[in-house]
Formats: structure tokens, sequence, C-alpha cells
């Protein structure tokens, strides 16, 4: 396991794209979040702004890049021919793909966390002063339901990667991988939104990979959501797990 922990890290840190893709996470995630802010009107009393949920809009454009890294990190290697390498020095295929989500993850998370601090941070400077709550202020990242919400979308973003990673073992294409995802993540909340009926609308954002996920983030109105925060996140890790499960049998049982 150390030696394929050791070729994915250099694998890692030898390529640009990966780097990139971090510090491009990082960015749009901090710079949409800062929008989204700066965007949002209070009326008056009574605001119904989520500020630190409004302060994380950001991790809707960090996910995408996320998922690309996670995609390329192996659709990458089918489509240069070097996963056939790789597994030849590796046969062990499960340690391939626990190393690749491993050294993945670790650094998913790293950008995640600078990213989420960076959102909140600059989004509560921002959002107007009738958005205010208790817990709201730079003063006080600390409140508990703050902390769940950061906490939460650094994991949400860890898993997005995962389920990415799953995806693109799964089908092993960089451009089919990518279209599941971001139909999963975006697609499943389309339709939820365009169905008429109460009941179908609300399963469809509980199990929707991205509605249940994001959950996490809400501080406010908590009762109206389909998914309590932490079912929610549940619910995403279900899928990651599933695709990597998925992801690890066929790797097993296809030729590279």
């Amino acid at each position: 396991m150390l030696a394929a922990l050791h070729a994915e890290w250099t694998k890692l840190c030898t390529l640009r794209a990966p780097g990139l893709l971090l510090l491009a996470a990082v960015a749009g995630t901090v710079a949409l979040s800062a929008a989204a802010s700066a965007a949002a009107v209070c009326p008056g009393p009574g605001c119904p702004v989520d500020p630190t949920k409004t302060s994380l809009t950001g991790v809707l454009l960090g996910q995408v890049i996320i998922a690309v890294l996670a995609v390329l990190s192996v659709g990458g290697e089918y489509s240069s021919g070097m996963m056939t390498t790789t597994l030849i020095a590796m046969p062990a295929r499960g340690t391939v793909l626990a190393a690749k989500a491993l050294t993945l993850t670790g650094p998913v998370l790293v950008a995640g966390a600078v990213a989420t601090a960076g959102s909140l941070l600059v989004g509560f400077a921002l959002l107007p002063d009738g958005a205010a709550v208790p817990g709201s202020s730079v003063l006080e990242l600390g409140y508990p339901v703050n902390i769940r919400a950061a906490t939460g979308s650094v994991l949400y973003l860890g898993l997005i990667a995962l389920l990415s990673l799953g995806i693109a073992t799964i089908v092993r294409s960089s451009a089919a991988a990518i279209g599941i995802v971001l139909g999963l993540l975006f697609v499943l909340p389309i339709l939820a939104a365009v169905v008429t009926d109460p009941d179908w609308q609300r399963r469809l954002e509980q199990i929707a990979p991205s509605s249940a996920g994001l959950a996490i983030q809400a501080t406010t109105g908590q009762e109206r959501l389909p998914i309590s925060p932490w079912a929610g996140l549940g619910v995403l890790a279900g899928w990651a797990a599933a695709a990597l499960l998925l992801g690890a049998v066929l790797l097993r049982l296809r030729d590279a």
C-alpha cells in the first residue's frame, strides 16, 4: 500500500494540472461566494437570507472543478494508456484505487478548507447588515451552526471527489464521467424543481447527491429542509461509496 501511495503521490506532484485545478477551485469558490454575498438584498427586518449558506455559494462552482480533477486522475490514465502500466507495476487493483482515493482526497480537503474559510470571511464582510443573525459575524465564526456548515462543506467537496473518482473508474472515459457527474449534481435538482407533486419533489431532493449534501450548509430555516444536514451528507457519502465499490469491482473484473 505504501508503494502505491508513493506512486500516486508522485504522479500528483509531477503534473501541473492537479495543482492548477486545486488553485482554481479555491479561487472560484471564494470569488462566487463573494459575488453572491455582495448581491444579497435584505429589504428590512426578518431578512430571509441565510448568511452562512449565502457565503458558501461558491461551493457550487468549486465542486465542478474538484469533479474534473478527480475524473482526470483516472480518465487521463485510461486515455493515455498509462493505466496498463500502472496495473502491471501494481497488480493489486483494489490497492491502486484506494491509493488514488487517498492521495486525491487529502489535497481536496486542504483546498476545501482554505476555500471555505476564505468564502466565510469574505462573505460575512460583504453581506448587508440586515442579514446579520447570531453567529453570522466574522467574530463569531466559531458559532456551532457555522462550524457545522463549514466542516460539512469541506467534507462535501471531499465526497464529490470520491464520487467522481468512482464514476470515472466505472466508465473509463473522462468525457463520459464528467457528463454523468454533472448530471447527478445539476440535472436531478432541476428535475426536482420542475416536478409539481410536492411529495415527489421532496423525495428527489432527498436522494439527489448535491441537494441532499448541501443541506449541511443551512443555518436557518432547517425545519423546511427536505432532509436534515448530517443525513443529507450521509446520502452523498452513500453515493460516493457505491460508486467506489462498483468501480473497484469492475476494475478487478475487466482488462485494463
